[in-house]
Parts: C-alpha cells; structure tokens; sequence
C-alpha cells in the first residue's frame, strides 16, 4: 500500500510540474479565460488521483467487489453505446445533434413492455424466455424505428437547409411531443417488465458473483454494434451511408438516392435505441417510464462526443469507458474524497465526464470523423 501510495504521490506530483513548464512557456499569451481553463485541466486531475489514491490505499473494497462494479459498469455502458451510435450515425450524415433520440429509445420500450407483459400472462415468456425476449427486442426496435423515421420525414426534412438552430429547437419540441404523447396514451405509471428466472442466477468471475443478466445485456448489444459495423463497412447500402456523409450532391449525382440513404440512417439509430430499450427495461429493476430517456439520452451523448461524434467506431468503446466511469466513479473517486452519500451523485459523472472531453479533448478521444469540406 505504501508503494502504491507513493506512486499516485509522484503522478500527481508530475501532472502539476508539467503544468508548470506549459505555463511558464505560454503564459504571456494568457487570458483570463485560459487561466480559468488552466484551472480546470490542472485540477480535475488532481482531484480525480487523490480520490483513487485515497480510496485504493486504504484498501476499503476488495477484489470482488471491483469486479462486480466493473461488469456492472460494463453491462450499463453497453447501452449507452447503442444509444450513442443513433447520434453519431445522424450527425455523421447531418451534422445535427438529434435531441430527440432519448425519447425515441424511451417509446420502445415503453410500448414493448406491453407485449413482454402479453407474453407473460400467455406463459410463452417464463416458457421460452429467449424467443420472448427476442420478439420483444424486434417489437421495440420496429417502434422506435418507425418514430426515427417519422421524425425525419415530417420535422427534419423540411428544414435540411434551414440554419442549425432551427433544427435543434425542433429536435427539442419533437423530445416533448414524444414524451407527452406516451404519457398521454399509456399514463405516467411506472411500469416494471416481467422477470425473467435465468437471468437471475450468478456466474462467478475471479472470486465475484457476477449476475448472468449483467453478462446477457453486454453479449446483447456487443452483437448489435458487431453487426451495425458489418452494415456500414460491408454492405451497398453502408457504402452510400459514407458516401452521403461526405458529399451529399456528389454522392446524389452518382446516382444514390440521398433522401432514402438520411432516413435509412434514422431507422437503424431507432432500432438500436429500441432495442436498447428493451435491454434497459430488463436490466434495470426501476422499470420503465415515459421520462426515462433523459438521463441515457445525455449520458449516450457525452459518449457520442467522447469517442468522437461521427465516428462510429468511436461510439461503441465511448459507451463503454462511460458507464465504467459511472460504475466506478462514486466509490472510487468521490468516496476517497470523504464526500457522503457518493453513489447518489452517480449522474453526475456523465457530465462531469462531458466537462473534462470539452476542456482536454473537445474532437473526442478518438477524433471527430468529418470530412474536408465539413471541417
């Protein structure tokens, strides 16, 4: 523990003497906001090292139970990269942040948790939980899809030449006609899906007794993104998704149909979010909620800008190191900080993670994927 403490003494040690050195090369061309922003990149840092400093070296969590947080972390991230993947497929091809896109992840599986119930009470889903569950997933895909697509005809389409802000406002209505319409259609009620016996068992994974629905949800969607990637690298329909996203008029004048290629690209982000839907609705015990989009629909973004907004492969790893940051974050950072109730501040780690890719890495980790005439 000694060496392990003296290690982080030294990191934090070295973060601050190269803040030094980029001072003292640069501050005469300083303002006052680039001392602010000095701040910022000079504290967080810190701020993050003496938390897991802290946390590690008094030993407070074993092996097991970081495993048991870092699958955790996993499971849920995995959805945050679904979702992520239906912004950064629009904005690679639009360049606009659709806002509405948490509520349509939220739309399916609201609207599936009504079939997951029929099958319930009809026993096929205790009876064959693996085809019910499929159904499930493709029911909450084709809605979300159909919404996606809806969306794009009727309230994106229209202002395609219209000024940035236009669209935004509008993503923005479209979020709260979406919710109010569920809420108006099916109730403010939340709603839990039916359980699913195996998935309750536990597998064990160095010493931690992982819950097999953990490693369900995360098998789930690391298909979903294999397959989305085969789509757009592989197929004729991928190569003119690339090929709009470069260059719409070129891409129109080589004969690609640009309008069908745009609302292509809205029903494969529905479907994912649909599905996604599905496997939130199981993984997680709170249920559903026609208010459940905001929160994964922010924290899917801070994923999206993470890995680089536009960049699909980008997206799928973002999603990921979100939600073990999230997982992690409470007991490894705040809790070695003495903050009390850490785990209630949870969601705040996606935005403190949104920060921290502003301030260091504004491209995302793995760059901005756009083209020259874009940039």
């Amino acid at each position: 523990m000694d060496i392990t403490y003296w290690i982080f003494n030294l990191i934090i040690l070295a973060v601050i003497v190269y803040s030094i050195y980029w001072v003292y090369k640069s501050y005469k061309t300083f303002t006052w906001v680039d001392w602010i922003l000095l701040l910022f990149r000079l504290g967080l840092p810190i701020f993050l090292l003496v938390g897991m400093r802290n946390t590690i070296v008094s030993g407070k969590y074993s092996l097991d139970q970081w495993v048991s947080l870092i699958i955790s972390g996993l499971a849920q991230g995995s959805i945050y990269a679904l979702i992520a993947l239906g912004y950064t497929l629009v904005y690679g091809i639009l360049l606009m942040i659709n806002f509405a896109h948490g509520d349509v992840f939220m739309a399916g599986a609201f609207c599936a948790y009504f079939v997951a119930n029929a099958l319930a009470k009809a026993g096929f889903w205790q009876s064959s939980p693996i085809v019910a569950i499929a159904i499930t997933i493709a029911v909450a895909a084709l809605v979300s899809m159909s919404i996606a697509v809806t969306l794009e005809k009727l309230a994106y389409r229209p202002l395609r030449s219209a000024p940035r802000l236009n669209v935004l406002i509008t993503a923005i209505g479209a979020s709260f006609v979406i919710q109010y319409l569920i809420k108006g259609f099916f109730g403010s009620a939340v709603r839990a899906y039916p359980e699913v016996a195996p998935l309750k068992a536990s597998i064990p994974i160095l010493g931690a007794k992982v819950p097999l629905a953990q490693l369900v949800v995360l098998l789930i969607a690391m298909i979903l993104m294999g397959l989305l990637y085969l789509l757009v690298e592989k197929t004729k329909m991928g190569k003119a998704m690339r090929a709009v996203s470069e260059n719409k008029e070129v891409a129109r004048l080589m004969g690609i149909d640009v309008n069908q290629v745009i609302a292509f690209t809205f029903a494969i982000g529905g479907a994912l979010a649909g599905a996604a839907g599905v496997i939130e609705g199981l993984y997680s015990p709170q249920g559903v909620t026609f208010t459940m989009g905001f929160f994964p629909g922010v924290k899917a973004f801070t994923a999206a800008v993470l890995g680089g907004i536009g960049n699909i492969p980008g997206a799928m790893p973002s999603g990921l190191v979100l939600g073990v940051f999230e997982s992690l974050g409470p007991n490894l950072v705040l809790g070695g900080l003495g903050i009390p109730s850490a785990n209630q501040l949870k969601d705040a780690i996606a935005f403190l993670m949104l920060v921290m890719v502003l301030i260091f890495r504004p491209s995302g980790i793995l760059g901005e994927k756009l083209s020259e005439k874009k940039a």
